[in-house]
């Protein structure tokens, strides 16, 4: 192992790999030679703080050290997006994107070879930034001796078990857990690292068939979609060991794992804050085992507490997860405490959402939530348009303007964190105290006790628009028809009636149908729009069901007074 600060200035053979991208390589002499290019540039200037951001990981890594031997701040935003590096631009004072290093390459080399910026400052500091529980970007302050010992860390626990094999990844290195894992680590045990991003079995097997034992650093929502595509379980030669981080791995996957390699994969607890805290695999142990070195216990409120060197000091560090723990010392993860989740390894803020979203002119008010999907874990959001966003709703409809908002929030956000749920409100669903609780928030992407899904609901007392799902396990579709499921026409007059209810003042005893049209039949998964249009003079609420644009029923309720 080679100690980070000393990787520029220790002296193993020129000539070995750092990193692999197919049938090329880079060798430690190329590395270098990059290296002393970036920092050149870098010292040649006056910025302080210098932001790394480039999709390429051998680049990343060069920049990297580039900027510490420069004697700079290492800055890693947790984007590229451009709202995000904007918003980000007091935290830096230069950015290496992909435009500025690929200029670097123009710098003459040192006719010597690259000797002027071998010495880094174990001390060197670096700073990531994350999603905090308020909604801003939260720098997280390290120093290279942290990440250091963290590298030690690994290699203890799996160095003898990994050996020379190379690093396949498809998790970005401005995760700490891709930096650590897919760069760091690789550097300091003298392992190369495939350039490649891997995002599915049949690119894991060419890199495979190329390089022969491999350990892939993935996450749990790509690890669990894994095993449906082709290529999966035939994987020659198997790989050494799949790391996973960033959540959960489902219990199934591991599963599949351990039956189709004989072993689950490894997965890694921790966070930016903390770095790796523990470890575990489903099939030996479901609870998590503390690294060696790292010191946990639970505090009074239940909150889970780690000291370890990864930290930078030696006292007690509060963590936002709660847990259990056993008379082995493991421990079980009971919740977060604060509103900060991850999705495909990467942190989202949930408050960060809600303030980009109100900030929008569309929307007034908003909350997100997490919505557990078919394969991930997506987000939802309950909003409340403003007069702007309920024109668009009632010009373009509830999916353009979901697109819309989705588009907008691009600018800050990784694809994953975008929401892909949206529940339209006339009014967010307040308690009595004036409080918004989190499970009337997430009932709102769950069927209705009448049985149908609220997708969006806009305008006044006389003028009502709403957007229903007729979910296919409705009770109503058993028996109606056997064969050819239709959803009755009485329910569909009572969903008019109750939604008319809610949303006009005054409409008391249903004193008959009038006018009760059927025009066309609405199957399980419907997706069905009610207009309901109120004429109070007369006491009557005309009603409308469309699917996709045509009548499927009309009617008109005829009410008395309120009793």
């Amino acid at each position: 192992m080679i100690a980070l600060h000393d990787l520029l200035s220790a002296c193993p053979d020129a000539n070995t790999v750092v990193c692999r991208d197919g049938g090329a390589s880079f060798t430690r002499a190329d590395f270098l030679a990059r290296v002393d290019a970036i920092a050149r540039v870098v010292a040649s200037g006056d910025a302080r703080r210098v932001a790394i951001c480039t999709g390429d990981p051998y680049d990343f890594a060069c920049a990297f050290f580039a900027v510490a031997a420069a004697g700079r701040e290492i800055v890693v935003p947790a984007s590229a997006a451009p709202g995000y590096l904007s918003d980000l631009a007091h935290g830096y004072d230069l950015l290496l994107d992909e435009q500025a290093l690929a200029a670097c390459a123009n710098v003459s080399p040192e006719p010597h070879g690259p000797a002027a910026f071998r010495t880094i400052d174990a001390r060197a500091p670096i700073t990531l930034y994350t999603s905090g529980s308020s909604g801003a970007a939260k720098p997280v302050r390290k120093s290279l001796a942290q990440f250091d010992a963290e590298v030690q860390t690994l290699q203890r626990e799996w160095g003898d078990f990994i050996g020379e094999t190379v690093t396949l990844s498809s998790v970005p290195h401005h995760h700490i857990y891709g930096l650590l894992f897919r760069i760091l680590w690789p550097l300091a045990s003298g392992r190369p690292f495939d350039r490649s991003l891997l995002l599915e079995p049949q690119q894991l097997q060419a890199r495979l068939s190329a390089y022969g034992g491999c350990v892939v650093v993935s996450t749990p929502s790509l690890l669990a979609r894994w095993p449906a595509l082709p290529g999966f379980a035939g994987l020659v030669p198997a790989p050494h060991a799949f790391f996973s981080s960033g959540g959960p791995l489902p219990p199934e996957s591991a599963a599949t794992y351990a039956s189709v390699f004989g072993a689950a994969p490894i997965e890694i607890f921790g966070s930016t804050e903390t770095g790796g805290i523990a470890w575990r695999r489903q099939d030996l142990n479901p609870a998590w085992q503390p690294m060696r070195g790292i010191d946990v216990r639970c505090d009074a409120h239940g909150a889970l507490c780690v000291r370890s060197a990864h930290l930078g000091h030696e006292a007690w560090h509060r963590t936002d997860d709660s847990a259990r723990f056993d008379a082995d010392g493991r421990f079980e993860l009971t919740g977060r405490l604060d509103r900060v989740v991850k999705l495909d390894g990467k942190r989202v803020s949930l408050p960060e959402i809600e303030a980009r979203i109100v900030a929008h002119p569309f929307i007034e008010q908003a909350s997100a939530t997490v919505i557990d999907g078919v394969s991930r874990m997506r987000i939802g959001v309950v909003a409340v348009p403003s007069e702007a966003g309920r024109e668009a709703l009632e010009a373009d409809g509830r999916v353009a303007v979901a697109a819309k908002l989705r588009r907008d929030l691009a600018a800050w956000f990784d694809p994953v964190a975008l929401p892909r749920h949206w529940r339209f409100r006339r009014a967010m669903p307040f308690d009595e105290r004036g409080k918004l609780p989190r499970e009337a928030i997430d009932r709102a992407f769950a069927p209705t006790p009448e049985g149908f899904e609220l997708l969006a609901e806009w305008g006044d007392e006389n003028h009502v628009h709403a957007e229903l799902r007729v979910p296919p396990t409705l009770v109503h579709f058993a028996g109606h028809f056997p064969g050819l499921p239709i959803l009755p026409g009485i329910v569909q007059v009572d969903w008019a009636v109750r939604i008319a209810r809610c949303h006009i003042p005054g409409i008391g005893t249903v004193r008959s149908i009038d006018h009760l049209k059927f025009k066309a039949p609405v199957p399980p998964g419907a997706s069905l729009t009610l207009n309901l249009t109120h004429d109070a003079s007369r006491a009557r609420v005309r009603f409308a069901f469309q699917r996709d644009g045509r009548d499927c029923t009309s009617g008109t309720i005829v009410y008395g007074e309120v009793a």
